[in-house]
């Protein structure tokens, strides 16, 4: 395992604005991926980390909001309720933040490491996550969202 360098605007040719791929076959480069992103984000104390964030185009995201990992590999919502409006921030915008309208509760279907489709719903701080990385592999920031800048 290793920690990758955290892309951070502005980024060479505007990579975070690109949209990720699926992942067609979990081998040993995606797994590695997974482990890396994970010692990546507790090592940048996030809460969530998607692969283009690291550099790599793929459709992966690593979450802990402090009820344990979850890895997602090629997440898709597929279901949102409500609304809430709360600060967010990322580590590819440091020093930044603002609040952004996040639905109030999802479901998210998702592949995990061993090949096996589940889902996921998440409520709060787990929807806003799940939702914010989920932009990133569409290649969207919460500033591209952000209804007002929070002063830090």
């Amino acid at each position: 395992m290793a920690i990758r360098k955290v892309l951070t605007i502005p980024d060479d040719n505007d990579f975070l604005r690109k949209k990720s791929r699926d992942v067609t076959m979990i081998d040993d480069r995606i797994l590695t991926l997974l482990d890396d992103m994970k010692e990546t984000l507790y090592a940048e104390n996030g809460v969530g980390l998607a692969a283009p964030q690291v550099g790599i185009l793929r459709r992966v995201v690593v979450i802990d909001v402090g009820e344990g990992l979850i890895e997602l590999i090629n997440p898709v919502i597929v279901y949102k309720k409500g609304e809430q409006i709360n600060a967010e921030g990322c580590l590819s915008i440091p020093g930044r933040s603002g609040t952004v309208s996040r639905p109030e509760k999802v479901r998210v279907r998702a592949i995990d490491r061993n090949n096996k489709e589940f889902t996921i719903e998440g409520e709060g701080l787990l929807a806003i996550a799940l939702c914010h990385e989920i932009d990133h592999l569409n290649g969207t920031l919460y500033v591209d969202k952000m209804i007002a800048e929070v002063e830090n």
